[in-house]
């Protein structure tokens, strides 16, 4: 059974942080790209974050570059999201997707991705 399990969301003010947690079924730690996603209201989903199956890459999107840093423990089976001076902009549902034969590679984004969590809310607002 494959599932991802998203927490750690809630209400910050500007400029704080939050880390964002990913639980992966055994099946799903295993998938090549595990990525993170957002979705504001009323805007299209766009793709945060990816890492590699081996941790050996990982790539981000220009807007987070510098604030977000992705991880995993292999141990736990968990990817994590670590998010610091949060924006107003943040604002969304952070998603996360695992994707078995899709390469953590620069246009990581574009899917398609196998499964995908059911999200956790991140509001920054003062």
């Amino acid at each position: 059974q494959v599932q991802l399990v998203e927490s750690g969301g809630g209400l910050v003010q500007p400029g704080g942080a939050l880390r964002l947690s990913c639980a992966a079924s055994v099946l799903a730690f295993n998938f090549g790209t595990i990525a993170w996603f957002r979705q504001a209201p009323g805007k299209e989903r766009e793709g945060v974050s990816c890492i590699a199956k081996s941790g050996g890459s990982a790539y981000y999107a220009d807007s987070v570059k510098g604030r977000f840093t992705i991880s995993r423990d292999n141990a736990k089976r968990t990817i994590y999201l670590q998010i610091n001076n949060l924006k107003p902009e943040d604002t969304a549902v952070y998603y996360c997707a695992a994707a078995w034969r899709l390469p953590c590679s620069s246009d990581y984004d574009r899917g398609p991705y196998d499964y995908w969590g059911q999200g956790t809310q991140v509001t920054v607002s003062s």
